[in-house]
């Protein structure tokens, strides 16, 4: 694919059916304009649904996804299908947070990925989620992902 060629994509510019599972649904890359330069992308999924594997009840989380690319950049559009497809995907927490980072480093072998899943509370106890590929590379600038721990009433 050339910088300006994006014919190859499945899912951009036209309608996409909504994946029945995250191992069905597929993530799709585009050429980074600016390869050599290091700056961050930032995903925020404040809404991420999936479903507790024990209970079979919905579970939520923020989802934060930083990363500084190398030759690609994930393509949004699959990026919101597939995060849509945990919807009635039945996995623990961790599993879902370090599936996703784990799918995106194989996609875009990015020079530096971290995620932050900010879980609400299952059985009264908030689980969170991080993970990165290792520690950030000097001299980029890299924000604060934001979300507040959960607190509760107080």
């Amino acid at each position: 694919m050339t910088k300006t060629d994006v014919s190859s994509l499945t899912q951009l510019g036209s309608e996409a059916k909504m994946p029945a599972s995250p191992e069905e649904a597929v993530l799709e890359k585009v050429p980074a304009g600016h390869c050599g330069t290091q700056y961050v992308v930032r995903f925020t999924a404040p809404e991420f649904t999936s479903v507790c594997p024990m209970t079979g009840q919905p579970d939520f989380a923020h989802i934060v996804i930083d990363y500084i690319p190398r030759d690609w950049l994930v393509e949004s559009k699959s990026l919101k299908l597939y995060l849509h497809s945990f919807r009635n995907h039945g996995a623990f927490h961790e599993d879902c947070t370090i599936d996703i980072a784990k799918r995106l480093v194989a996609l875009l072998d990015p020079e530096w990925l971290r995620i932050g899943a900010y879980w609400y509370p299952r059985g009264g106890i908030p689980i969170d989620v991080f993970w990165q590929t290792a520690a950030p590379p000097a001299g980029v600038w890299i924000p604060y992902q934001g979300v507040a721990p959960y607190r509760g009433r107080g």
